[in-house]
């Protein structure tokens, strides 16, 4: 796959970094890469930010006829924004039709997030889709609100299924910096949005509270650019063991399931310590 070039692209929503600069990788050696973009943040390393960067280093090393069709990462140790990522890419497999990659994230010498990718050539066969998606109103005449963490990301809130949810689990979205025409870079944006927000903020907080990230799984279905809206629906499913599990999916305007998502994060007594206010 081509490299993205740090900064480029028409910059709709003004000065300041963008997601293309958060995927702007230096290849350090073969199969290494390190991330570029630092800047400090009072809290941990958004997770959707190294993942998002791992798939990418991950496809980096196959040709572009191979695509992520799955990911499925582990959230190991905390971050640091001010701190540059090291990314070793491990080659499993290549077969005929799809590759494995393995990619651990680095920092000062610890591994802070392992993620297993598979890519494939795009085969024939049926096209389905089973179930309807929302429906919402266009994001259009929509008010805006703020994707905390994100870059160059616009957001807009629609009629909410779960109106006393302390965060919104559906909301259309979109980069605000014109993307390149290569399906990696838009599934890797599409990775790095699918981290925010969570289908747990729709249960009540009395007793307990949605925590850190624990594991985080994409499966990608049609490609879909980022540069256009996407609706993200997330859905709380259960909570156990001091552990919740949603799921999620991103559509496009049009109904198009692109991507599906799922996502265990802690959920003990207490207010979550990453989220402002606490």
């Amino acid at each position: 796959m081509g490299s993205v070039a740090a900064g480029s692209g028409e910059d709709r929503s003004g000065a300041g970094p963008s997601v293309l600069d958060v995927l702007a990788l230096e290849e350090i050696d073969r199969d290494l890469y390190r991330s570029t973009l630092l800047f400090t943040d009072p809290f941990p390393l958004y997770g959707g930010q190294v993942a998002a960067q791992a798939l990418y280093a991950a496809g980096r090393t196959l040709g572009a006829d191979r695509l992520p069709h799955s990911l499925h990462g582990y959230f190991l140790r905390s971050g640091d924004a001010a701190r540059p990522t090291i990314f070793r890419v491990d080659r499993d497999r290549d077969g005929g039709s799809f590759s494995a990659r393995r990619v651990v994230a680095v920092q000062g010498g610890d591994v802070i997030f392992s993620m297993s990718a598979s890519f494939s050539v795009p085969g024939p066969g049926p096209d389905q889709q089973v179930q309807e998606t929302p429906t919402v109103e266009a994001p259009d005449a929509l008010p805006r609100f703020d994707l905390p963490r994100l870059f160059s990301m616009a957001a807009r809130r629609p009629e909410q299924p779960f109106p006393a949810a302390h965060r919104p689990t559906r909301f259309w979205a979109r980069s605000t910096v014109a993307l390149p025409d290569d399906p990696l870079v838009h599934a890797c944006v599409l990775t790095y949005l699918s981290d925010i927000g969570t289908g747990l903020s729709a249960l009540p907080e009395d007793e307990a509270a949605p925590g850190p990230s624990l594991d985080h799984a994409v499966w990608f279905h049609r490609h879909a650019r980022l540069d256009d809206w996407v609706l993200m629906d997330m859905v709380p499913r259960t909570v156990s063991g001091g552990r919740g599990w949603y799921t999620g999916s991103i559509t496009t305007p049009s109904g198009v399931l692109a991507a599906s998502f799922a996502q265990e994060t802690l959920f003990r007594p207490g207010r979550n310590p990453f989220r402002p206010g606490s």
